[in-house]
């Protein structure tokens, strides 16, 4: 399995401070939001990632990272997308990197207080289609809702409803198969002008090929001053991010 980090856009809700930097540069906690992503992933078994800048200073992510093996990384690649196209459209970018694997997304800034290793030992043990990580907020609103039924199967997932169906937001997280390619390329533009992810899980969804699991720790995005806070309490309340071994970069000098 492939895995691919989405660290574009331009940050504009937490200006000024992503007026000279990328916003998935800003520290969270100890060390630079993007750490958190590539772990979860390596610790997930990933070992081949491919990062997709946007944006304000791209080359910013190979001065920090190199070649990723400090993380432990095989291969580290980057690549860049231009303009706001929207999640789907970042993906789209990987498609020659991924090959024939399945793929794992993250979005750079997401940051959760634990390991999603189980989940994607679920996700390799599943025959084909797509898996969504969820987990219960207080401000569904903000994001993509799932509702599900009682056996926990995902009935519907509507991107930034004015009135959720549920309390379960879509964490930045997605697992898929190759079909992932064909639903992409078939997608058309939202209302704001992107290609949405919401619509790319609503594709599996239709194939009744979407699998989901809740998590049972704590995650925020840090996409505004507050939910960064957030997510910095949250790496100091983890005992997941207190016991990581993340690189220091204390060896450079």
């Amino acid at each position: 399995m492939k895995g691919v980090i989405l660290v574009g856009g331009l940050g504009t809700r937490l200006m000024p401070m992503t007026r000279i930097t990328n916003k998935h540069l800003l520290p969270v906690g100890r060390f630079p939001m993007v750490y958190y992503p590539l772990y979860n992933l390596v610790e997930a078994g990933v070992r081949d990632i491919m990062i997709v800048t946007g944006g304000n200073s791209p080359g910013d992510f190979l001065e920090l990272l190199h070649d990723g093996s400090e993380f432990g990384l095989d291969h580290l690649t980057f690549t860049y997308q231009r303009g706001a196209g929207g999640i789907a459209d970042a993906l789209r970018l990987a498609r020659a990197f991924v090959g024939d694997d399945r793929v794992l997304v993250m979005l750079g800034d997401n940051v959760l207080g634990g390991s999603i290793r189980p989940f994607v030992e679920s996700y390799r043990a599943q025959e084909s289609g797509a898996k969504i990580l969820l987990r219960a907020v207080h401000d569904p609103e903000r994001f993509g809702v799932a509702e599900v039924d009682g056996d926990g199967q995902v009935l519907s997932i509507v991107e930034k409803p004015e009135q959720p169906a549920s309390d379960l937001a879509v964490v930045g997280v997605y697992m898929f198969d190759q079909s992932v390619w064909d639903i992409v390329s078939a997608l058309k533009p939202s209302a704001r002008g992107q290609l949405e992810i919401t619509d790319v899980n609503n594709a599996y969804l239709e194939r009744g090929q979407l699998t989901s699991d809740v998590l049972d720790f704590d995650w925020s995005d840090a996409g505004t001053p507050e939910s960064l806070n957030r997510a910095a309490q949250v790496t100091l309340d983890s005992e997941f991010w207190r016991s990581a071994e993340l690189p220091t970069g204390q060896s450079d000098g």
